[in-house]
């Protein structure tokens, strides 16, 4: 990566042009106007549709799978599926690129939280203090994730969620929109909760919850 000390500035190319790709974007160009040392430099799509359109003033350079084509020091992947996301993930970790985690300038974490590689936050988000979340994980929008949570690599808590304290959230997981889950509780890998949902009890690997108190609707 560049070295800040020099005046080296980083590279980034956003995996996925799509709307969270330019959710992505806008937090990489917040914090280069904040002073961090990155530069979002364009976009990769596998839409060929797309290649050579602008997306906040950033181009689409190409496809996802060429990055080593365009001279970058780190990407970040720009897609809310969890399932296909985790894939773009993998690939580019085995290819040997850098992947970014990125925490917009509008964006609380406190000290003692820590952030696995690839991961975004995004403006309005709160990580607690000793929250521990993995990889490639999307904590979008005003979402809120409270001391001494864990988030599993590859999940997705979506906007305006809130987790009280010491909530386990497992690998894959999707929490929905404005979601509220009660403190202690844990969510199990690949599961989803609907939006608006409030989760009182613990939920097993694989269960779609909804509702208020969230009950199981469906299984994965």
């Amino acid at each position: 990566m560049a070295d800040p000390a020099r005046g080296e500035v980083a590279r980034i190319l956003v995996i996925g042009a799509g709307g969270h790709g330019q959710v992505a974007a806008e937090a990489l160009l917040a914090s280069c106007a904040a002073g961090v040392p990155v530069q979002a430099i364009g976009f990769l799509d596998d839409d060929p549709t797309l290649a050579g359109q602008m997306r906040l003033g950033l181009p689409v350079l190409g496809a996802a799978a060429a990055p080593a084509s365009i001279a970058h020091e780190g990407v970040i992947v720009g897609i809310g599926d969890n399932g296909v996301r985790q894939r773009f993930f993998d690939a580019l970790c085995a290819q040997g690129e850098m992947v970014i985690a990125c925490c917009h300038p509008r964006a609380y974490v406190a000290g003692g939280a820590t952030l696995g590689r690839g991961t975004l936050v995004c403006a309005g988000a709160v990580v607690g203090t000793g929250a521990r979340v993995g990889v490639n994980v999307i904590l979008n929008t005003g979402c809120s994730v409270d001391h001494h949570s864990q988030i599993g690599d590859h999940a997705h808590i979506a906007p305006g969620v809130r987790l009280g304290g010491e909530v386990h959230v497992g690998a894959g997981t999707l929490v929905g929109i404005g979601a509220v889950v009660l403190p202690g509780r844990t969510i199990g890998a690949g599961c989803v909760v609907g939006a608006g949902a409030l989760v009182t009890r613990d939920v097993p690997d694989g269960a779609v919850v909804m509702g208020s108190p969230a009950r199981i609707a469906a299984r994965r």
